[in-house]
């Protein structure tokens, strides 16, 4: 918790209304407006994750995504554990709900994510499938998935951090049974399942150049070569300050955009070692705006998500032991100065229209 150090800043009136689900002016001055309306300016999609537990439960949370954002993605509820916790049985209560909300509030959704190799059901991942069975069970859920969503899902992550650090593919139960021709299959499904939504290849640690995201770069222009609908790029943004900030991520999106596809920070936060400080704070707003210059310097950028915006909800302390303080705004819904240097970054910019 950080609300001793940044104590001197305005609490954000965080309350959802028509001006701002219209991406309105609503007579705050620029730099102050919230993100959704400054991010329009920049013909931006500015959005986060969403914790459906916290949006049923906590007001100021509410409010807050409806206000904030023009975009919201599902932390948990649309992966598969979620989705079809026993075999052929699909459960889309929760996203439903979120989808439901997003209409309400102006708002796209982003879907994630279809292929991965974590959060699997028991059932899956006990089970003695042939390759062949296997190979269906993934066709179907990604058909059944993209289907019920069909025209209300704007992007989706189709495969999810195939990759190693060294640029080798992840040993998944995908690639064991499969081989590597998993991905190609999954983006070709989902594109038949709904050819209107944007489909993403998405991963941490390939904001900047390296081994890794030289291997996803490689991927898709070579899967794009073959026809497969690979239309986007989502880079993860998770950063930790201790490591120090990453370097050349403008160059490095727009290598991807030379492939001819969008391109998107999905998941972005900054973590410390905990307590928070005043110059750990001022790293981490650093961090932030870094991500957002590098996707307002690319015209084909077309959002910008944290990856939750409260650190009340966070993910970080529950994985990173001794680590937090991550996201834009304290436990107590306080803009942090990496809230501040979003809106700075915002306030006043204009770029070349994106492809949408």
């Amino acid at each position: 918790m950080t609300t001793a150090v940044v104590s001197s800043l305005v609490l954000l009136p965080l309350v959802a209304g028509p001006a701002a689900a219209a991406g309105g002016h609503d007579g705050r001055p620029a730099g102050d407006r919230p993100l959704r309306q400054l991010a329009a300016d920049d013909r931006l999609r500015v959005g986060t994750a969403v914790d459906m537990a916290a949006l049923a439960q906590d007001a100021p949370y509410r409010r807050a995504v409806g206000s904030e954002f023009s975009s919201v993605t599902p932390e948990n509820v649309m992966k598969w554990d979620a989705l079809e916790p026993r075999r052929g049985e699909y459960d889309y209560a929760a996203a439903d709900r979120l989808v439901r909300f997003a209409r309400g509030s102006g708002q796209k959704v982003r879907g994630h994510v279809l292929v991965w190799h974590n959060q699997l059901p028991s059932w899956l991942t006990g089970g003695d499938f042939s390759a062949t069975e296997l190979r269906e069970i993934l066709r179907r859920h990604i058909t059944e998935t993209v289907r019920h969503f069909k025209g209300r899902v704007w992007h989706w992550d189709v495969v999810n951090e195939a990759f190693d650090e060294d640029g080798t593919l992840r040993d998944t139960l995908w690639l064991r049974a499969l081989g590597p021709g998993y991905i190609a299959d999954a983006f070709r499904w989902a594109h038949q399942a709904d050819p209107r939504a944007t489909l993403f290849y998405n991963d941490y640690n390939i904001a900047w150049a390296g081994p890794k995201s030289d291997a996803v770069l490689a991927l898709v222009r070579t899967l794009r070569a073959e026809g497969v609908p690979v239309q986007g790029v989502g880079f993860q943004g998770h950063l930790g300050i201790q490591y120090g900030l990453p370097t050349g991520v403008a160059a490095n999106f727009r290598r991807f955009e030379r492939l001819g596809v969008r391109t998107a920070v999905t998941e972005a936060d900054v973590r410390m070692i905990l307590p928070a400080d005043e110059e750990k704070l001022r790293t981490q707003a650093e961090g932030y705006r870094l991500l957002l210059d590098a996707c307002l310097r690319t015209r084909h950028c077309v959002s910008f998500t944290v990856w939750g915006f409260t650190d009340k909800y966070s993910w970080v302390p529950g994985t990173f032991e001794g680590e937090g303080a991550a996201n834009v705004l304290d436990e107590s819904y306080t803009a942090k100065p990496a809230y501040r240097a979003l809106q700075a970054a915002l306030a006043g910019r204009a770029r070349p229209r994106a492809v949408r």
